[in-house]
């Protein structure tokens, strides 16, 4: 059996499979911390990542968010264009994972559209390419303003599913422009059909009119068919005080989710430490806090 992902050294965990990466996430029992981080904006600390500020404080996966896949750049690191997911394995012992948009260029859209590169973009070449630079996971979403429909998430997961050999995480965290309900039960079963592993949603108190009752539905279902559920604070609400923090994520895991993910809008393309740190505290006490922060990538 695997070992549950709160427990793991970081040899275990970069040696999983895909399925048991998922299992291990599933034996955490809703403990799981998920750090968002534009990687290509200067860090805080300007000579090391991001990636690694966020493992120091409690995150036990790295989403990079902004990163071109054909052109990626990682501020803090030195490296070639293809191995830099390796090196962010070696650096941090962490699952990586990576962004990329859905874009809908016929979505019915509340704001401006924002346009962004190709390889940020969900495509069959991004995808593939995605595979070969290593990824563990792939989160199909959408920025704010950048027209990513779930219509398009949904077409995004058949593309992966059959070019991507990691984990699939597809949802929205926020509108991202589009005029449309951010997310439904049935959006959710389609998602799950077409091979989703993970979905993603809002977390409780950042998306109006996304309650409890909605996430606790969704948590049976995404359960009942075998998937994990995500809760995404992607708001800008990750740079709000400690207890806000604190406060949405005892709601979430009272809804019964299984990884918890804080967004990148601090200073310096990362959420403020001490928030990443407050939610592992939230979710798992002091003991397990210290286990992640403590354990060196080096067993």
């Amino acid at each position: 059996m695997v070992k549950r992902l709160i427990s793991a050294n970081a040899s275990e965990i970069l040696s999983m499979s895909k399925e048991e990466l998922k299992l291990s996430i599933k034996a955490s029992e809703g403990r799981v911390v998920v750090s968002e981080n534009v990687a290509t904006k200067e860090p805080f600390i300007g000579d090391i990542t991001n990636t690694e500020i966020a493992r120091a404080f409690g995150a036990d996966l790295i989403l990079l968010n902004g990163v071109d896949v054909f052109k990626p750049h990682i501020f803090g690191l030195d490296h070639k264009p293809t191995s830099f997911v390796q090196e962010l394995h070696r650096l941090t012992g962490c699952p990586i994972g990576i962004n990329l948009e859905p874009i809908d260029t016929e979505a019915e859209m509340n704001e401006e559209a924002l346009s962004i590169a190709k390889g940020r973009q969900a495509s069959l070449e991004t995808l593939k390419h995605t595979d070969t630079l290593g990824m563990d996971f792939v989160c199909l979403t959408g920025n704010p303003g950048t027209g990513v429909s779930n219509k398009e998430i949904e077409a995004a997961i058949k593309l992966a599913k059959e070019n991507f050999s990691g984990l699939i995480i597809a949802g929205k965290m926020h509108g991202a422009g589009v005029n449309e309900s951010v997310v439904s039960i049935e959006e959710v079963k389609r998602f799950l059909d077409n091979g989703a592993d993970i979905i993603l949603v809002p977390a409780l108190g950042t998306v109006p009119g996304f309650n409890a009752k909605l996430l606790t539905e969704i948590v049976e279902v995404v359960h009942q068919h075998g998937g994990l559920v995500m809760t995404a604070i992607g708001t800008s609400q990750e740079s709000s005080d400690e207890d806000t923090i604190k406060q949405m994520t005892i709601q979430n895991k009272i809804c019964g989710v299984d990884l918890q993910h804080i967004g990148d809008a601090g200073y310096g393309g990362i959420a403020p430490v001490e928030n990443i740190f407050a939610m592992s505290k939230a979710l798992r006490g002091i003991r397990h806090s210290i286990s992640r922060v403590a354990r060196s990538v080096n067993r």
